[in-house]
């Protein structure tokens, strides 16, 4: 190797194939401040026993927190019905994820899932040498026959996220499962339930019985949505004891803040937050889709959702562009997915109900309608 070449140190290959993840924006083009429709966070806020819990905690600060974050393992069981050693806590279901990828995948291995999917999942990937897989969606939906049609003998990993991010569809109970047992036994499904607490009540389980018998699923969840603690990074999976095991393994040592671990332990204690959480954002998405079916005449329509946000299409006269842009004059930052190949959507966040009726009266003006 000559001089020249060694004189400074080159990454992997693989990881200049990395795009960075870009997060939802807050201000405009020129900087201007705005109200942020673009991140899925929770409008209510943050229950007020988790903030009562978070400010408390933060005065220890100058001690390390429980590196297993046993009280808050313990309370997610609690609630779930789990056995507290099965639950693995992260810095965020994004670490958890990646770990996955990387505890069971590497150079030469596939990992597989949906188009329109998580942009994590293909970062996940990279980062650890693997090549990502897209399988093709049916109206914008994970189509468990396209994934298993996709499966090779390189496949380590499938990532499904359940409500899917950022189209907000979701497969029922039965077609999950029909998935896995499609599956080779030795390829891991990750059942990514980031918005799962948006789903009907009696639904919330099913991903949980699934990893519960058997020893290639693993489920994750956080509390950044509709608990509201997105600031504090904190998210938690569930699957066999060979699989906690290989995650505790790799994880950061202190992942899990000893603020963030109180707080969650708070969120979870108030069960009345996340149920108005849900019904807020369930009357507010109605409200939203029912004004852009009105406009449909104009070319708009949106993707059914069982998340905290509505894929808007524009398919007509109006481009996503252009709504995206009267959206930031009126002082909305909504989500454009052109990199994600959805450069005719916009993805609304759900917010406060006065924020969402200036929206879908933007978008009313917007098709020359009266607001």
């Amino acid at each position: 190797m000559s001089e020249a070449s060694r004189s400074a140190p080159h990454p992997k290959p693989y990881i200049l194939g990395i795009h960075a993840y870009q997060p939802g924006k807050s201000q405009s083009a020129s900087g201007k401040p705005l109200i942020k429709l673009s991140a899925n966070e929770n409008p209510l806020g943050t229950s007020p026993l988790a903030l009562a819990a978070l400010s408390a905690a933060r005065a220890e600060a100058a001690t390390y927190p429980d590196p297993d974050s046993l009280g808050l393992r313990e309370k997610i069981a609690e609630v779930h019905g789990l056995d507290p050693a099965l639950v693995v806590c992260g810095t965020g279901s994004d670490e958890l994820l990646n770990l996955a990828a990387q505890g069971f995948a590497g150079a030469g291995d596939e990992v597989l899932f949906s188009r329109h999917s998580f942009a994590v999942y293909d970062i996940a990937a990279r980062r650890c040498g693997a090549q990502p897989v897209e399988a093709p969606d049916t109206a914008y939906t994970a189509d468990v026959d396209a994934l298993l049609a996709a499966v090779t003998p390189h496949t380590r990993v499938v990532f499904l996220a359940n409500p899917n991010n950022p189209t907000g569809t979701w497969l029922p109970p039965a077609e999950v499962a029909r998935l896995h047992a499609g599956l080779p036994s030795d390829v891991l499904l990750v059942v990514d339930e980031a918005y799962g607490e948006y789903v009907a009540p009696e639904y919330q389980s099913a991903a949980f019985e699934l990893a519960a018998q058997y020893p290639n699923v693993l489920v994750t969840r956080t509390f950044s949505k509709i608990y509201g603690l997105a600031a504090e990074r904190i998210g938690w999976a569930t699957g066999a004891a060979p699989l906690i095991d290989v995650l505790n393994r790799i994880r950061g040592p202190f992942n899990v803040t000893a603020s963030g671990q109180a707080a969650a332990c708070a969120a979870l204690g108030d069960q009345e937050f996340v149920r108005a959480s849900r019904e807020h954002n369930a009357a507010q998405r109605t409200a939203l889709a029912e004004v852009v079916t009105q406009l449909g005449n104009h070319g708009l329509s949106f993707v059914p959702s069982e998340a905290n946000f509505l894929l808007v299409l524009f398919e007509g006269q109006v481009s996503a562009a252009a709504a995206l842009d009267a959206l930031a004059e009126e002082g909305y930052a909504v989500r454009h997915l052109p990199g994600q190949g959805l450069p005719h959507a916009l993805r609304i966040t759900i917010g406060k109900s006065g924020d969402m009726a200036r929206v879908a009266a933007c978008l009313k003006r917007l098709c020359g309608e009266a607001a």
